[in-house]
């Protein structure tokens, strides 16, 4: 347990099964049970402190050091990461940033690091959606083209990014994208055309060119 000041203090009962213990510091606790080896949470206290990034980053690294060190004695199965905002918004899913889980796999920490990436090009796409209202073309691209390196090969922030630059006026830009997109899946050309205004403004002129995609 760690408190809103940092202080963190943290139990390991006489009935966990060895390897357990744990280790507290400034701002963090490491915990495990059931472990190959002794070294496994101080090698996990020695990650989180050195790495750097984002909270996430230095999670995974604390978990790959654990693996790293023998990990689970069972052998590797699941991995679960939840990081929520400091600040309580009442709406969990905008306080929630990361709820990511893997309950099955032969390679969890593959997997785990695999949907962070995923989130954090939702994360992206977000901030690039907030940048179409304020018309701030720059913000809008890079954010986009951020979310679209960090999803890998599915074209869905491709496709957020072309109706973000058609609602932001940038046509050209926007049905070009969608092009790239309809020699993959023509799909994609229909899904634009059924949006609602909300999400792409009705403009004739635009919807003609959409059409002439297919």
């Amino acid at each position: 347990m760690v408190d809103a000041e940092g202080r963190a203090a943290a139990h390991t009962g006489a009935s966990a099964i060895a390897e357990a213990g744990h280790l507290a510091g400034d701002g963090f606790s490491v915990q495990a049970n059931m472990m190959l080896r002794a070294t496994v949470w101080p090698a996990m206290a020695e990650a989180y402190k050195s790495a750097e990034g984002e909270l996430i980053d230095r999670l995974l690294a604390a978990l790959d050091a654990a693996e790293f060190e023998g990990g689970d004695i069972r052998g590797r199965q699941s991995a679960a990461i939840l990081v929520v905002s400091g600040r309580n918004t009442g709406r969990p899913w905008i306080d929630t940033i990361y709820d990511v889980r893997v309950d099955d796999s032969p390679e969890p920490l593959v997997e785990i690091r695999r949907l962070v990436s995923v989130a954090r090009a939702y994360i992206h796409m977000r901030r690039a959606q907030s940048a179409v209202e304020r018309r701030d073309i720059d913000t809008l691209n890079r954010e986009f083209e951020t979310a679209a390196r960090l999803i890998g090969d599915n074209p869905e922030m491709r496709f957020w990014h072309a109706i973000g630059l058609l609602t932001a006026g940038k046509i050209d830009d926007g049905v070009s994208i969608l092009r790239e997109l309809c020699a993959r899946d023509r799909n994609w050309i229909t899904l634009a055309l059924r949006l609602p205004a909300i999400l792409l403004p009705p403009n004739p002129a635009v919807i003609e060119q959409i059409s002439k995609l297919f």
